[in-house]
């Protein structure tokens, strides 16, 4: 008998791999947010789920739960959570270990981790995510490697402790990057600037550091040691106390990493 799926969550995560499952083969056949415009969101991107108004899934024909929530709901989600006999409860997340779902009091609960970034507005190939795998028994381990495999290429069995890493890791490939990024657009903006004149800077930078490596590809004045040009850009960013800050912090610590002394 086909294995169905309840999804628990309606956020960026939920938006994407409840479709690609659904897709694959795992029908979704029930959808809880706490938003519940959320919910009807993301049932109207599968082909049969009904939305549920409360987390009391004791009578209900799933036996898949997976939780999408952000990683401070998961242990409060969890305790809340009343499921069937014999379920399989998994989160996708990088940084909670499995260990926080046996709030639930079940057997098999895991964890089915896509080591990727997700937003609503955006497509993404789930096909290339890697994901990344744990169970609390055999029997859990081996259902969420049949998902995650389902729908990816790249899978692997990977300890909370493991998952941990990767996802800080991941913190700073990713999300501080981006925030990076964020101040450099509103810096041009704020200058009357245009932030495209910066997208090719932007790709051929991505696009080094993964052929070349990071420390490889690393540049700038502080790579070089050019303290008059970062004397320069602090002083332009007098009116912009935290922005100055986060500048002389990342340009020391470069230094520092590539023996440029003051």
């Amino acid at each position: 008998m086909k294995s169905k799926i309840s999804w628990i969550g309606a956020g960026n995560v939920g938006w994407h791999l409840a479709p690609a499952l659904d897709n694959a083969g795992f029908p979704v056949g029930e959808v809880y947010s706490r938003n519940r415009s959320h919910a009807e969101a993301l049932s109207q991107r599968l082909y049969g789920a009904k939305i549920v108004g409360n987390l009391d899934f004791a009578e209900s024909q799933s036996d898949i739960f997976i939780l999408t929530v952000s990683d401070d709901a998961i242990p409060e989600v969890t305790r809340e959570l009343v499921l069937p006999e014999n379920a399989l409860l998994l989160h996708t997340s990088g940084s909670v270990p499995i260990s926080t779902l046996e709030y639930a009091a079940i057997e098999d609960f895991g964890a089915l981790y896509p080591l990727q970034t997700f937003s609503k507005a955006r497509k993404v190939r789930v096909d290339d995510v890697p994901f990344m795998i744990e169970g609390s028994t055999d029997k859990a381990e081996m259902m969420a490697f049949k998902l995650a495999s389902a729908i990816s290429k790249s899978v692997q069995v990977a300890s909370s402790e493991t998952r941990s890493q990767y996802h800080l890791a991941a913190v700073f490939a990713c999300n501080f990057t981006n925030y990076l990024m964020s101040k450099a657009e509103s810096w041009v903006e704020e200058k009357g600037l245009d932030f495209d004149v910066l997208h090719p800077l932007i790709v051929e930078t991505i696009q080094k550091s993964l052929q070349n490596g990071p420390s490889a590809s690393q540049t700038g004045p502080a790579r070089r040691g050019d303290i008059n040009t970062i004397a320069k850009h602090l002083e332009m960013l007098n009116e912009k106390p935290e922005m100055a800050a986060l500048y002389r912090l990342l340009s020391d610590k470069i230094r520092e990493d590539f023996g440029q002394n003051m």
